[in-house]
């Protein structure tokens, strides 16, 4: 089988870890590429890369360079331990290329943008389990994918794994 572009919308959240560990369990397979893809709605990273990439995200980061915090900050991401586990298991154990993209805006929009535009054949996306109320009223990120994305979406729940 040839090798997938694999999504996972990653926020460092409880939810998208979940969202992380569902895909390395069961979607990963040897010499895919598992793209994490963030969405940095904060522009005050004077310092960084924002100004450089903001219409087009950044390039491509290897797993090796996204586990420097000192390259990790030009960018205005601060990825979790526990991620970075995930991520060095999931490429060691499974063969599978790590890499990260990150964005800045509408998470919503970036998460479509980069479905079309890395491409991705499918991206996998944590859910905060917002009530109905909540999420009419928030906005759902996740619905708003699923409603709008050219690939497929699987939505994870946090206690899904």
């Amino acid at each position: 089988m040839a090798p997938r572009n694999v999504g996972v919308a990653v926020d460092f959240s409880a939810c998208s870890k979940a969202a992380l560990r569902w895909a390395s369990t069961n979607l990963m397979r040897e010499g895919d590429r598992l793209i994490l893809v963030h969405v940095n709605s904060c522009y005050q990273n004077e310092q960084g890369m924002v100004h450089l990439w903001e219409n087009t995200g950044s390039p491509f980061i290897p797993l090796d360079e996204f586990s420097d915090h000192y390259i990790t900050k030009r960018y205005g991401v601060f990825p979790d331990k526990e991620t970075l586990e995930i991520l060095h298991h999931v490429a060691n154990r499974k063969g599978v290329e790590v890499v990260a993209k990150i964005y800045w805006g509408d998470p919503k929009g970036k998460l479509c943008e980069a479905i079309e535009k890395i491409p991705l054949h499918c991206l996998v996306v944590g859910s905060r389990g917002l009530s109905r109320v909540k999420r009419a009223l928030l906005g759902s990120v996740s619905s708003y994918v699923v409603n709008n994305a050219a690939s497929p979406v699987t939505v994870v729940k946090e206690n899904t794994v």
